[in-house]
């Protein structure tokens, strides 16, 4: 991977498994309390925000968005476009505020490496990456010990010039890199709003 990618300065590393089972959740749970049905997210708005989030601002840039997932899964469920082969890869959006985003959907075959251990390894390699300046990473945290292994190999980050945001649904034991709430970017995506929220 680490040869055939022309890495650029924002990268979105992404466990897609996990954020589609965060968007079922909150779709279920907003749709009872809103009282109206919930359409798929839109997963280029959701990337927006996460470079918003991530600290991106106004400008012309160029972002990739690597979507880490199980081999047998062939499709997000609760977000559009969501087909990894026919919709997402190597596909590109350009959104008027920040630029282009590239799409890289990257399967896990399970017999040869676990998902933790390959967005360990990713994250590891961006590390390394002079050119790459913003890494917004999105690990299933609430499983396992990858949030705790992003922290520790994230610890000995000297280089002042990588800003590093890692998502999770709630706040985690901090570390070196800034954190986000996760649930913000899927729920606008969503297009759950402040108002509909105000009046539960």
């Amino acid at each position: 991977m680490e040869n055939n990618i022309d890495w650029t300065e924002n990268i979105i590393v992404a466990d897609a498994d996990y954020i589609d089972r965060v968007a079922f959740n909150l779709t279920v749970n907003f749709e009872r309390m809103i009282g109206r049905r919930i359409p798929p997210a839109d997963l280029a708005q959701w990337a927006v925000c996460i470079a918003l989030d991530g600290g991106l601002r106004q400008g012309k840039h160029n972002t990739h968005l690597i979507l880490i997932h199980d081999k047998d899964s062939q499709r997000l469920q609760n977000f559009q476009p969501a087909d990894y082969d026919k919709e997402l890869n190597a596909r590109a959006f350009t959104d008027d505020m920040l630029g282009e985003f590239t799409i890289a959907p990257v399967a896990v075959e399970k017999e040869m490496v676990d998902k933790s251990s390959l967005m360990l390894d990713i994250v590891g390699t961006l590390c390394q990456q002079q050119q790459v300046k913003r890494i917004m990473v999105v690990p299933n945290a609430e499983e396992g010990t990858l949030y705790d292994d992003l922290r520790a190999t994230l610890r000995h980050l000297d280089d002042d010039s990588k800003h590093i945001t890692l998502f999770a649904m709630q706040p985690m034991p901090g570390g070196n890199f800034k954190q986000e709430i996760l649930g913000y970017s899927i729920m606008n995506a969503l297009g759950i709003k402040g108002e509909e929220l105000k009046q539960i």
